[in-house]
């Protein structure tokens, strides 16, 4: 089992993100797209940015925390190789390969259907088995937030400049990291995020000017992005740190599915896709600009995905 002091801080363990540049995707969308693929970062997704530096960083061995499976299974696979333990809540109709992932990884999944019971609810309901455990978020956490930071500070340092970065959000702990990170590197790059329009809640939130939230977890095909509300931790980074955020109907996350895995061969999860969505949806923002795409993971189910390619 692995001791803290033999631990290895975030930078010594994230795989570097994978750039791809896309002439065949830049053709269909009218800007030069780059690729910056989380989809070969350990655990399959940039969550595991996120997830292993708070289990580094946190002093308790239990964690529990809420997650619909890339920072759940990013969350097992950190405490197993710090020689911790953790309880994933998790919806009862997650994907099958991150509910698998997560066990597989060692950690517990506590399988909740949220239309009786939310999330958070049995979430509290573990603390209070397990008080000396930390309760994480999966977005709304500074440990969250600098962990991600490293992907914006990692696109700040190519060679190329970006006119944008587009990235997907759900509770806004990747698009917030985004923006620390470039902040952090003195780079003027402007943020956009896509959301899913089933779950517009940060959309709605940057319109009105303070949190709103959903009337409970949208089903959004983009399961990445059923969150309730975006983070208070992240909502006082993105409410003068984002340009914008699109809001891609569920038609353009398939789309950029189908784009993603026929013109870069990519494979890549729902919402992951979300910034390709993005450029179909509004596509005079990035008309003739040079765009760096998010693809934040690649974990879905066969099925799901054999769907979507069709």
């Amino acid at each position: 089992m692995t001791t803290y002091s033999e631990a290895k801080p975030l930078r010594e363990m994230i795989r570097p993100t994978t750039i791809i540049e896309a002439p065949r995707l830049s053709a269909r969308l009218g800007a030069q797209v780059t690729l910056a693929t989380e989809t070969f970062q350990h655990t399959g997704s940039f969550k595991f940015r996120a997830a292993y530096n708070l289990a580094y960083q946190v002093p308790q061995k239990k964690i529990i925390a809420a997650s619909s499976g890339n920072f759940g299974q990013a969350m097992a696979y950190a405490c197993k190789l710090l020689g911790k333990w953790c309880t994933i809540v998790m919806p009862h109709n997650s994907a099958e390969v991150k509910i698998a992932a997560v066990r597989e990884y060692g950690g517990n999944a506590d399988l909740v259907n949220t239309r009786i019971k939310s999330r958070a609810a049995r979430v509290d309901e573990l603390a209070s088995e397990h008080p000396d455990a930390y309760v994480a978020s999966a977005y709304d956490d500074p440990l969250v937030i600098n962990g991600n930071a490293s992907l914006g500070e990692e696109l700040c340092r190519l060679s190329r400049s970006f006119d944008c970065i587009v990235a997907p959000i759900g509770g806004g702990g990747l698009t917030s990291g985004i923006v620390t990170g470039v902040r952090q590197s003195g780079k003027s790059i402007e943020v956009i995020a896509s959301e899913p329009l089933l779950a517009n809640d940060a959309a709605r939130s940057l319109r009105e000017g303070h949190i709103v939230s959903n009337e409970a977890e949208p089903q959004t095909i983009a399961d990445g992005a059923r969150t309730v509300s975006i983070g208070k931790h992240n909502w006082e980074i993105l409410k003068q740190g984002l340009s914008s955020i699109v809001e891609t109907p569920e038609e353009n996350i398939k789309e950029g599915v189908r784009l993603l895995f026929s013109l870069a061969n990519l494979k890549c999860e729902p919402t992951g896709a979300l910034s390709i969505g993005a450029l179909l949806t509004r596509p005079e923002l990035f008309q003739g600009r040079s765009v760096c795409c998010v693809i934040s993971g690649g974990n879905v189910d066969s099925r799901v995905y054999l769907d979507l390619i069709a």
